[in-house]
């Protein structure tokens, strides 16, 4: 049997990461704009403890993942989590003989297109649209550089699929130490999302404004409130801890993440993988939110939101300094803590301009 899904684009954004086009994929395979989508949203939401050591990394702030990523259109993921490979490949291959392509997580050391193959291991995510039996062949689309669409041998697959992903050096660095475990991603869509209008824009900003000010759930752009939706038991990520540690959210969570950050950075190994992992969703969201304002104004004539979208832009790339600060402090922790609090400083002065601005508009 042979299935190969259509139309599946290859889009991505300059600051996000394999969460988001992979997102963009499964979104605009079900006929959705990924920046309308994605981009509405700006926030902030930490849950103190361990971070998971995946690429796709993204803050629980909904049981369904693609519900956190997209809190203001019906949008919503479950994982599945399988007991072996063999199981595992049954299920994708069952989805996507049925007309839905699906994301599954991946180790890149076994991706023979991957920069990282047979060097590197990392938690990676890509999408399955479509497979050849008599070929041994799966068809992956995986819109991060250098890019890759088209077949794989399902042997590859499996292994990148099933792998442990182990550290074995030094490079084995963000996204390894966490087992793949063969999960995939199932994605719903429903068709009565929002228009991309001048209405909704405002109803978004308000609902971001809302939530970088007050802690609570974003609501959906009609100003209902967003129900957290019902994943499966193999679910990764959840609102709080286990042990109900509280969430830092909005403005204010952010300015105690990064003081607590300073303060401890010198002291704490684990640090540095920590802020990696956690400014990469808050980049990726501003980046996204500031070119959504741009296209805004651009569309609907409102020159006055491309000031706006700068100032969040600026906000996005301080969060991409501020990565590379703490990565390439690793063997020096103590003398990047200067840098460190002039960044914090200068990204959460920006981030107040920006909220202000956006408040006025």
């Amino acid at each position: 049997m042979r299935t190969e899904l259509a139309p599946i684009g290859t889009w991505r954004h300059d600051l996000t990461y394999c969460l988001h086009t992979t997102a963009g994929v499964l979104l605009e395979f079900h006929g959705l704009d990924p920046l309308e989508v994605l981009g509405a949203y700006w926030g902030f939401h930490h849950v103190p403890g361990p971070v998971p050591r995946e690429e796709y990394y993204f803050p629980p702030t909904r049981d369904s993942l693609f519900a956190g990523l997209a809190p203001y259109h019906p949008v919503s993921s479950r994982w599945h989590q399988p007991a072996d490979a063999d199981s595992g490949w049954a299920q994708v291959r069952a989805a996507v003989a049925a007309g839905n392509p699906v994301a599954v997580a991946a180790d890149n050391f076994h991706l023979p297109f991957r920069p990282a193959f047979r060097d590197v291991h990392t938690n990676h995510l890509l999408v399955v649209y479509g497979f050849d039996d008599e070929a041994g062949e799966v068809f992956v689309a995986d819109p991060v550089p250098p890019a890759f669409q088209g077949p794989i041998t399902i042997e590859a697959l499996t292994a990148a699929r099933d792998s442990a992903n182990p550290v074995r050096h030094d490079r084995d660095m963000f996204y390894t130490a966490n087992p793949i475990g063969n999960r995939w991603l199932e994605v719903s869509v429903r068709p009565d999302g929002p228009p991309f209008d001048p209405d909704s824009v405002r109803a978004a900003i308000r609902a971001n404004l809302a939530g970088f000010t007050a802690a609570g759930a974003p609501e959906r752009l009609d100003g209902t409130a967003a129900a957290p939706e019902r994943a499966d038991d193999s679910a990764v990520g959840s609102p709080e801890e286990a042990d109900g540690t509280a969430a830092l959210t909005g403005l204010a969570g952010l300015r105690t993440y990064l003081d607590g950050v300073a303060e401890r950075f010198a002291d704490e190994p684990g640090l540095v993988d920590e802020v990696f992992l956690v400014g990469e969703p808050a980049m990726a969201v501003a980046g996204l939110h500031a070119d959504y304002l741009y296209r805004a104004a651009d569309r609907f004539a409102l020159p006055g939101l491309r000031e706006n979208a700068r100032l969040v832009e600026r906000v996005a790339h301080h969060w991409s300094a501020l990565r590379i600060t703490v990565a390439s402090a690793r063997h020096d922790r103590a003398s990047a803590v200067p840098g460190l609090r002039r960044r914090c400083a200068a990204m959460l002065a920006d981030h107040e301009r920006a909220l202000a601005a956006l408040d006025r508009c």
